[in-house]
């Protein structure tokens, strides 16, 4: 029992080094709720893109596929967490994992 309980504090301790390692690095992404309604998020793509150059989502645009409302949502507040350090938390959560899936669209 005592090497089991041990086996799982070191584990433990990994994860938690590997994860905070990431926010050490700066390594971190802010993206749409996935329980953020389609109506929120249309406002939030709006406002955002109203300010910032979102023209990576336009049709033609390396990061327009998928063309859906979520991941065009999650690019713009992304892109306003990477300018103005802003990742709100009424449609928005942070995440130490690249969201992107798709390798012509990335961040830097």
């Amino acid at each position: 029992m005592t090497k089991l309980n041990f086996s799982l504090c070191f584990i433990g301790l990994l994860l938690c080094l590997i994860v905070c390692s990431n926010y050490a690095e700066g390594k971190t992404w802010c993206v749409a709720q996935s329980q953020a309604s389609n109506s929120k998020l249309q406002q939030v793509l709006d406002n955002l893109c109203g300010h910032l150059n979102c023209k990576e989502i336009l049709p033609g645009g390396p990061c327009f596929a998928p063309d859906t409302l979520r991941n065009h949502a999650s690019y713009a507040i992304d892109l306003n967490y990477r300018i103005n350090g802003i990742c709100d938390t009424s449609y928005a959560t942070p995440a130490i994992t690249d969201p992107c899936k798709y390798l012509s669209c990335r961040l830097n």
